[in-house]
């Protein structure tokens, strides 16, 4: 009797820790394994904000395939996923195909525009590490022409639209980022400006109000400028267009304003809710017994106050686990499959060099503290996907 396949597309957090798990959960003789994913490594998405600003390196973000998973247990293909034939069990590629026994859709995120116009064609986003080495880039290059071409204002204007998590870790590094640029390019720091607009009444909408107003202080006072309550009508070349009519030009515009599944998913004909599945409990595809969801494109409901939990690299990490064991108990045989039920350890937001706020249990945590449990927790996610030696090659060992 052949051994079942089971193929994994995507390489994200939620693809990557299903693969260790179903490394550690099966034996050899029990499943083929397989991950499909565009590139030949691993980013850490948490840490993106950090190379689109250009206060962190983009390889440390970077983490090749072959030093996290153990390719004799799991087999590697390095193509890009182009259509799901969910009823044929088939997976088109770009370059073949593969069939598969059971299916894990990983596929992560689409930027969600809410059909701004301009926003696709002219705002950059924060999403791969392709994306942000454009961003740094830009950025750099705009300061560099800044006392070459006039000294035109909307040259050193960055526009990041959206104050959720991204959009607040985002210019918290360009806190830091801009008193370096000025340096280098002999700009005085007060003609920057780095202007955070969000829709909502508030930055970060539904974090506790005292993290919250220490945020917004911290930023304040290191030049960020905050316009609340404010949403985008139009994006364009020059910059944004406000729903006032207000136009701010910038030359660097970074859309941070949310995340919709992948629209892999939804033209797949899966029944979706902004490219996001509503999963059974136990995390499987509603009508596919044999189709499994885990990351961005699963969409799970927090019963107590009946709205989608947001897509975390943390929910992810832990689908993951369950999932290695709900595919064990299916293999091998064990009963009823185990619900999904997620454990929230907290959450911090980074504020940039030695700053952050969070919640970790009842706690508050703020400045350095906060911080260096934003580092603890980056360090665990290592630890789980390749333990000790990943920590040590990757981690952000040094706490304060």
């Amino acid at each position: 009797m052949s051994k079942p396949k089971i193929l994994i597309i995507g390489g994200g957090y939620g693809g990557m820790m299903s693969a260790v798990r179903l490394g550690k959960e099966l034996g050899t003789n029990d499943a083929e394994i397989t991950l499909v994913n565009k590139h030949n490594y691993h980013y850490q998405t948490t840490w993106l904000h950090e190379n689109a600003a250009g206060t962190l390196h983009h390889d440390r973000t970077r983490i090749m395939i072959d030093d996290a998973l153990n390719l004799n247990r799991v087999n590697f293909v390095q193509d890009t996923v182009v259509e799901i034939k969910k009823d044929e069990k088939r997976v088109i590629l770009e370059n073949g195909e593969l069939t598969y026994d059971y299916l894990i859709i990983a596929l992560g995120s689409d930027p969600e525009t809410f059909g701004i116009p301009g926003l696709k064609e002219h705002a950059y986003s924060i999403r791969s590490i392709n994306s942000v080495r454009e961003i740094r880039e830009h950025i750099d290059y705009c300061f560099a022409r800044y006392n070459n071409e006039g000294q035109k204002q909307d040259l050193i204007n960055i526009i990041v639209g959206g104050a959720g998590f991204t959009g607040i870790e985002f210019v918290g590094e360009l806190a830091d980022r801009v008193p370096e640029l000025c340096k280098e390019y002999d700009i005085p720091r007060e003609k920057v400006r780095v202007i955070n607009i969000e829709a909502a009444p508030n930055v970060l909408p539904g974090f506790d109000e005292e993290l919250v107003e220490y945020a917004i202080n911290n930023l304040e006072r290191r030049g960020i400028e905050f316009l609340v309550n404010t949403p985008i009508k139009e994006c364009n070349e020059d910059g944004v267009i406000l729903a006032s009519g207000e136009e701010i030009k910038a030359a660097t515009v970074v859309w941070t304003g949310g995340v919709r599944g992948n629209h892999l998913v939804e033209e797949a004909g899966f029944e979706t809710m902004r490219g996001r599945v509503k999963v059974e409990k136990d995390l499987r595809m509603p009508g596919y017994d044999y189709i499994f969801v885990v990351g961005d494109c699963a969409l799970i409901i927090n019963e107590e106050i009946n709205r989608p939990y947001p897509p975390t690299a943390q929910i992810a990490i832990q689908q993951a686990y369950t999932l290695g064991r709900n595919m064990k108990t299916l293999i091998k045989g064990g009963g009823q499959l185990e619900e999904f039920t997620f454990h929230n350890k907290g959450t911090v937001a980074s504020l940039g060099k030695g700053e952050a706020i969070g919640v970790v249990g009842n706690k508050k945590l703020f400045g350095t503290s906060a911080s260096a449990m934003k580092k603890v927790i980056d360090n665990r996610y290592l630890f789980l996907l390749g333990g000790v030696p990943m920590v040590l090659k990757k981690g952000k060992l040094k706490l304060f």
